[in-house]
């Protein structure tokens, strides 16, 4: 297969991580055969630094012609004025509304290996295995914005075209894994969530093999540490995706784990870890590429369609999890290249026991 995707390293620690994903695709291209073309662009503060924006066109343009996009992360200490006119995290909101990806896919199940790695007890963890997907352009993050000397509002607004959609994609993944859905809202006071909700149970009729339950986003944010075994799919709208997601990460031992896909009706996807920027051990060569390796196995998935590839990538961290070496926010002291040198030896090694491996990372959104 031939496959241009473009890279975002960004700001922060995201040129190493991405760095990290983009030798393990390269990896996996040589194992099988096929060949990928990678083409770096700017995004979020550097480009503000190069060019005065965060979502240059030149790089906006190689997005929209690309079979796939792989971010790094954006933002960081350097550019966090809240006054600033143009900030990093516009670039990020200004790509994903320009390529129509409504639809961000957290998975996220605890590995056994890193039980003790959890805050919650292991008994808590154990079986966790679930999917967030998270309505991704439209919200609090993309309504209108007002300010004034001594107020400010952010609008928050969805249509039923936008809930019925990335409804329809949590409704699909819930078929293809256990049958549940769980859809998240604030019904008891915003209206917003009330058109969600009689959305959602609407649409529940068109997937009767589906067991729905909705809950209030506040409780959800307790039922994710006292009961996380119990959920398979949760649909959210974006501003709840954000929190309880990130939440979540934090029950498989780090957010450098946890990989993200960010969907829409074209088969082009953007790809990230969701850890952020990590300015504070930027530069340094330690951080986790595990989460971004993982983000990689979905863009094989999703936009490539290479489900053989993406579980051998996802069943080869799985190795290294298992047997080391491990970054430091495991508790190892393996530095990124070090890890991502292990992910590749896993893959060259392998094969028919890294593809058949019991427990991948992620193989819970094919």
């Amino acid at each position: 297969m031939k496959a241009r995707i473009v890279t975002l390293p960004g700001d922060g620690i995201g040129p190493e991580v991405t760095a990290a994903a983009v030798a393990v695709l390269e990896a996996v291209a040589t194992r099988h055969g096929h060949a990928f073309a990678f083409d770096a662009q700017r995004l979020g503060g550097c480009a503000i630094d190069a060019c005065g924006e965060p979502l240059p066109a030149a790089t906006l343009a190689a997005c929209a012609d690309a079979d796939a996009v792989l971010l790094g992360a954006v933002g960081g200490p350097r550019w966090s004025d809240p006054a600033a006119r143009v900030r990093p995290e516009q670039g990020l909101l200004g790509l994903r509304a320009a390529l129509g990806v409504y639809a961000n896919l957290r998975p996220l199940r605890v590995h056994r290996a890193l039980a003790a790695h959890s805050p919650l007890k292991d008994e808590r963890v154990a079986g966790v295995d679930l999917v967030f997907v998270r309505e991704l352009t439209g919200g609090a993050y993309f309504g209108r914005k007002q300010r004034d000397a001594d107020s400010a509002s952010d609008e928050c607004r969805y249509s039923v075209a936008e809930i019925e959609r990335v409804a329809r994609v949590a409704f699909e993944l819930a078929r293809r894994r256990r049958g549940h859905l769980t859809s998240v809202d604030k019904a008891n006071v915003l209206e917003t969530s009330r058109l969600w909700r009689s959305t959602v149970t609407r649409l529940a009729a068109d997937y009767p093999d589906v067991r729905v339950e909705h809950q209030l986003v506040d409780s959800m944010a307790m039922l994710l540490l006292t009961r996380p075994a119990h959920y398979d799919v949760i649909v959210t709208e974006n501003l709840f995706g954000d929190i309880l997601s990130d939440e979540a990460a934090a029950l498989a031992g780090s957010l450098g784990l946890s990989p993200s896909a960010s969907l829409g009706a074209r088969r082009c996807g953007l790809y990230e870890p969701i850890h952020g920027s990590a300015p504070d051990i930027a530069g340094h060569g330690i951080a986790n590429p595990l989460g971004a390796i993982l983000s990689a196995a979905l863009l094989l998935r999703h936009s490539l369609g290479l489900e053989r590839e993406a579980v051998e990538v996802e069943a080869a961290v799985a190795q290294v999890l298992a047997t080391g070496p491990r970054p430091r926010d495991l508790g190892g002291s393996a530095d990124t290249a070090t890890v991502c040198a292990a992910v590749c030896a896993a893959l060259a090694a392998g094969t028919r026991a890294a593809a058949q491996c019991s427990d991948p990372v992620d193989s819970c959104c094919g």
